[in-house]
């Protein structure tokens, strides 16, 4: 059977989302109305004309993205033009017969006692390489052009003539054209949103004579990490057994342990294996030709959909998709720059629900490259999927969440290994693989830990029924137990303590000796207040740990009246202005528990006069922009969004700036803070979007967004 995802299409939730996109109110205007959301979107479609942009363009549906270059296919090899999924991973051999069952890790001391932490240990630099490095994220196969000069030689990047890819989002299909000595070419690129692969359609005169033809590859696994995830030089490390029949073909796949089978159907062509896992298709009579590739980890037992079927679907799921949840315009606005942040917003959008939508997580640089080795972070998932829930689209944050449940025996293991109630969460796992990646700082954070029941608060916001106290009531209890036994109580100063050892949100702390970060102790308090309310939900006690260590735990810290990063630190604004900015997440991302309103106001303020932005990441600049929201600075929040280097969406909307590129929790984090600029958070001031400037430049229509915390 092809696979069926749990939600195959957005389409068939789409009415549910319509339902609860009713309301619509306009900034500093007298009348509301109903936003045109296909003019909207299509405002922004891409139009490239650069045959260098990296990029890349994709198609997809979230578990499952082709990236592709300026021809519509993967024709040139460039490093971003890749095909993955949230199913496809591999894992190369065990060293000398070892398992992470057999890894040792280290002890640290942990407040007087020794706890030992899933560390890199020197004795096993063998095993400690491979546990850091698989398994990995691998590309499925690649898909390509054959283009020829009218002399027979090959043609290059820089000899296509007239190059322009378009990418329409309300239909998700990208046409590209393009000459060849002269010769027009259309390739028409389509993902399938019911199926993990594409649909191709290809136009030429006198397609018949040699120039264009179809090629298609399959590479082994990339011992590599932020590259194409694939090898196409070792042939005899994995097989391709191919099973054609007519107009049709299934390639069954084996790289070690790793299978899965690929789906081939074309029309007016022929298909010759030109060398091991290579194949080519030479068009015949007609001018065009039809191409539908799919992917699939079951094995392919039903016919292909055809290309006019893959069409009309992806028509109809992206078009729903649009119609559905939420939706900003802000195209009356007076502030000039209101076009690039509308377009900002609206390219976030769909290459979040491309590349991070699926059932796990993905690294930071999604289903574009293999960063990482295509491990997700613990950490990281706020920023792929908290957004979908402010914008009404809580099915698509549900996917991902699955790795709570299933990482939940594990991490009760881990926190009973390490003395503590409840579960402790990872940082950094991939697949179903749950050891930790061995270092200094993965098993030492823990502004991971608060995540689920964040997640929790939303998803009970937007649903408040038996099903979703039953979805996550247990995860929420055992993230609480944790939280509650992980703090150090300091009998002579009565208070309890986070850490030490801890690393902080910025990972620029000496881990053995950091301890109280100001994040880290308004999110405790967070966490454990909410899950108190969870608890009353569920029809348990108030649990009294929670109280207790809610009623004693540390201050957030304070010198100079501003907030420090953590309670120790020295030379903050000189030595440690750089990395993440986490303190003011405080309040912004967090509601600000234990945040003393003018401590912050001063605190951000410092942030903005001595920070360094070249050395930040993407998600920081969203950070700044909704703590910023908070405290009434609309036009900073506006400046924190578009006036940065570090906070940079290239043409195709993907983040750059300080950090591995692309980098997908900018823009998860773009859109969670205009959510919340927009619709407001719980004790907004009233009126419409009370994130914004009050200075008569912005003029936000919206509809279907939902309140932040």
């Amino acid at each position: 059977m092809l696979i069926k995802h749990q939600i195959t299409s957005l389409a068939k939730i789409a009415a549910i989302f319509l339902l609860a996109t009713c309301s619509v109110s306009i900034a500093n205007a007298q009348s509301t109305g109903k936003i045109n959301r296909k003019a909207l979107v299509t405002r922004h479609n891409l139009i490239i004309t650069d045959r260098n942009l990296g990029g890349p363009t994709q198609v997809g549906n979230g578990h499952f993205a082709f990236g592709f270059d300026i021809t519509g296919l993967q024709t040139f090899g460039k490093d971003n033009a890749n095909t993955m999924s949230d199913w496809g991973w591999h894992k190369f051999a065990e060293p000398d017969g070892q398992t992470p069952a057999d890894f040792k890790g280290q002890q640290w001391d942990t407040q007087g006692h020794l706890v030992r932490y899933d560390i890199q240990n020197p004795e096993q630099p063998a095993l400690t390489d491979w546990m850091i490095s698989n398994p990995q994220r691998i590309n499925l196969g690649r898909l390509g052009l054959i283009l020829k000069k009218k002399d027979g030689s090959v043609v290059a990047l820089n000899d296509l003539q007239n190059p322009v890819q378009k990418l329409d989002m309300w239909t998700g299909i990208a046409t590209s054209t393009f000459e060849v000595d002269g010769k027009p070419v259309k390739v028409t690129t389509i993902g399938n949103p019911n199926q993990d692969g594409i649909a191709v359609h290809i136009e030429a005169p006198d397609l018949n004579d040699g120039q264009v033809g179809v090629f298609l590859e399959f590479p082994y696994a990339s011992h590599g990490q932020f590259d194409n995830g694939a090898d196409f030089n070792s042939p005899d490390k994995h097989q391709t057994q191919a099973v054609i029949n007519g107009n049709n073909a299934v390639f069954h796949r084996t790289l070690d342990d790793t299978k899965f089978d690929v789906g081939l159907k074309w029309a007016n062509a022929t298909i010759k294996n030109t060398k091991p896992h290579r194949y080519e298709l030479m068009p015949g009579g007609k001018n065009v030709v039809d191409v539908v590739l799919t992917f699939s980890k079951d094995p392919i037992k039903t016919p292909l959909p055809t290309y006019a079927q893959v069409k009309l679907a992806s028509q109809t799921h992206w078009s729903s998709f649009w119609q559905s949840g939420g939706a900003i315009d802000l195209s009356a606005s007076k502030d000039p720059r209101w076009m690039e942040l509308e377009r900002r917003i609206v390219l976030s959008q769909y290459i979040m629900a491309v590349n991070e939508a699926g059932s796990t997580p993905p690294q930071e640089s999604g289903l574009v490259n293999n960063g990482w080795f295509g491990k997700y972070h613990f950490e990281m998932i706020w920023w792929h999927d908290a957004h979908y829930a402010l914008w009404g689209r809580l099915p698509l944050m549900d996917r991902a969440m699955r790795v709570y449940a299933s990482n939940l025996k594990t991490s009760e293991e881990r926190a009973k290994r390490q003395g503590y109630e409840g579960a402790r969460w990872p940082k950094t796992v991939g697949d179903n693989e749950h050891w930790e990646w061995p270092n200094e700082i993965n098993p030492l954070l823990i502004w991971q830990q608060p995540h689920p029941i964040f997640f929790a608060e939303l998803a009970y916001r937007t649903n408040p029924t038996k099903a979703t106290l039953a979805e996550w009531g247990n995860v929420v209890v055992q993230t609480a137990d944790f939280m509650a036994s992980y703090p150090y109580y300091n009998k002579e100063q009565d208070r309890y303590i986070l850490g030490y050892p801890l690393q902080v949100v910025s990972e620029n702390a000496n881990p053995r000796t950091c301890y109280n970060p100001t994040f880290e102790l308004s999110y405790w308090r967070t966490g454990l207040k909410l899950a108190q309310k969870w608890r009353k939900r569920l029809n348990m006690p108030a649990n009294p740990k929670y109280a207790e260590v809610l009623s004693k735990l540390s201050k957030l810290p304070v010198k100079d009246g501003m907030y420090e990063s953590w309670e120790n630190i020295t030379d903050m604004w000189t030595k440690f202005n750089f990395e993440h900015p986490a303190l003011t997440g405080a309040y912004g991302l967090l509601p600000g528990d234990g945040v003393d309103v003018p401590t912050m106001e001063r605190t951000f303020n410092k942030v903005g006069e001595t920070w360094r932005f070249d050395r930040t990441w993407g998600w920081d600049f969203p950070m700044l922009a909704m703590c910023a929201a908070r405290l009434g600075h609309g036009d900073k929040a506006i400046d924190y969004l578009l006036n940065y280097k570090s906070f940079d969406l290239e043409q195709h909307g993907l983040v750059g700036g300080g950090g591995p590129f692309p980098y997908f929790p900018g823009n998860g984090g773009l859109l969670y803070a205009v959510a919340l600029m927009t619709a407001g958070w719980d004790g907004a001031p009233a009126g419409n979007a009370p994130g914004f400037p009050k200075d008569g430049q912005w003029v936000v229509k919206w509809e279907g967004l939902k309140r932040a915390l």
